[in-house]
């Protein structure tokens, strides 16, 4: 059974045990978690599809905190040709790892 959770103002589609890696969620590791904010529930082949206006009543997707550490670095460019202005800047943003344990619809 798969489902679109959104989560942070993302959208993610995921499956019982997906590790899924999300932007820095400020909780401990190993807690568990809870989503209401399902957007649609769907099986394998796609047959039976539940899609919400705008969340599917009564579906949740439970999930555990894993480890939270730093992403790839993320290069920022500035430049302006002609006028010789050139920034170049970097950063590591942490991220979240979930894995996700059951979907209930």
């Amino acid at each position: 059974m798969y489902a679109v959770i959104n989560l942070q103002g993302h959208q993610y589609i995921v499956n019982e045990g997906l590790q899924l890696t999300v932007d820095n969620l400020s909780t401990e590791e190993g807690k568990k978690l809870t989503f209401d904010s399902v957007l649609a529930v769907f099986d394998e082949k796609g047959e039976t599809v539940k899609v919400g206006k705008p969340f599917v009543d009564g579906a949740k997707v439970e999930a555990t905190v894993g480890t939270t550490g730093k992403g790839e670095k993320v290069q920022i460019i500035k430049f302006k040709r002609k006028n010789r202005y050139f920034r170049k800047r970097g950063f590591r943003p942490t991220e979240t790892v979930l894995t996700i344990n059951t979907i209930t619809a």
